[in-house]
């Protein structure tokens, strides 16, 4: 059976240990604001999230893998050339990487699926929103049937789709049932979160949704960004980044080294040559100034590459931090 509490398990390791979720949230823009917290989560910097499956999805999950993993397993290797197709296209149009795997469910990746309702190809274009998009549909030929073309349109409905909506879960119903159908169920649900709105879709609907999270479980070993409702992915990076802030107190802390010293040494002098800023020393050794004009002892704390300096250079800075004091050029930090 498959785990039920949802935690995050936390996995330390170095820069050149490479994570174990290698496809990160596509709206990452590279700053350490809370959007950005899934890429700085995935790129060996920090920790690695897990993603426990939502309780109303696990008995499901369990049944339908006991049924397809055979079938699943086999596509990871014959289905291979194809999600690199989907991962270029999807990572081109700043869309998750794992939306590929709706493609298992619409066609299982055939390019010849035909449904009763006239969907075509591996994403099951209806020939309307095919043609908005620019693909051509003759007698002789069928665009919808090109992984390529087609999943070029397929990532512009799911952008669309996501603009509209803004929660995967909802984005992935609304392939399947229109978005029509979707609002007008979170409007007789007077809610947005897919598993309180789920009893006014489709049965159909209802699965496919829920087949998309086995088969994101079956191929990446977890959930992820995209098996989470808006709500949840809030959470998740709300949580990710307060452990985040945690996280780089500890690395900076970890990276501090401490020496015992005695003499005339003075902050703005030691600060200036060691090209540190003169706040940051001071946070880093408070009373510096004071305890050592009184000929006390003081354990001063530096960035390793900052202590290296002081140790190798420690008698040419107490020279500079006399000479300083003595004409008077600085103020002691009292």
């Amino acid at each position: 059976m498959l785990a039920l509490p949802i935690t995050i398990f936390l996995t330390a390791f170095k820069n050149d240990v490479p994570p174990e979720n290698k496809k990160g949230d596509p709206y990452a823009d590279g700053n350490k604001s809370l959007k950005n917290i899934p890429d700085y989560f995935n790129t060996g910097e920090g920790v690695s999230p897990q993603f426990e499956l939502n309780p109303n999805v696990v008995s499901f999950v369990d049944n339908y893998l006991e049924k397809e993993s055979y079938n699943l397993e086999s596509m990871k290797k014959w289905g291979e050339r194809y999600f690199t197709i989907y991962e270029k296209v999807f990572s081109a149009n700043g869309l998750p990487v794992q939306l590929e795997y709706l493609s298992v469910i619409e066609s299982g990746l055939q390019s010849d699926a035909v449904s009763r309702k006239g969907a075509v190809g591996p994403w099951q274009l209806m020939p309307d929103e095919a043609k908005r998009f620019g693909l051509q549909i003759t007698g002789n030929y069928d665009e919808r049937t090109s992984f390529s073309k087609s999943t070029v349109v397929a990532a512009k409905i799911l952008k669309e789709l996501y603009d509209d909506l803004g929660d995967w879960l909802l984005v992935i119903a609304a392939y399947n049932a229109g978005e029509g159908r979707v609002r007008r169920a979170i409007s007789k649900a007077h809610s947005k979160n897919f598993w309180e709105i789920q009893d006014y879709l489709p049965e159909e609907t209802r699965n496919h949704v829920k087949k998309y999270i086995a088969i994101h479980y079956f191929f990446e070993g977890s959930g992820g960004w995209t098996t989470l409702t808006a709500e949840e992915t809030l959470e998740k990076k709300q949580m990710l980044s307060r452990m985040y802030s945690k996280l780089d107190s500890l690395v900076a802390t970890a990276n501090i080294c401490t020496m015992q010293i005695v003499g005339k040494y003075n902050s703005v002098s030691v600060s200036k040559y060691l090209s540190m800023e003169l706040d940051e020393f001071n946070k880093l050794n408070p009373g510096f100034d004071k305890r050592l004009s009184e000929g006390q002892l003081y354990n001063i704390r530096l960035p390793l590459d900052k202590m290296e300096i002081f140790e190798d250079k420690r008698q040419i800075i107490l020279q500079q931090s006399v000479e300083a004091m003595l004409s008077g050029s600085v103020a002691t930090n009292k």
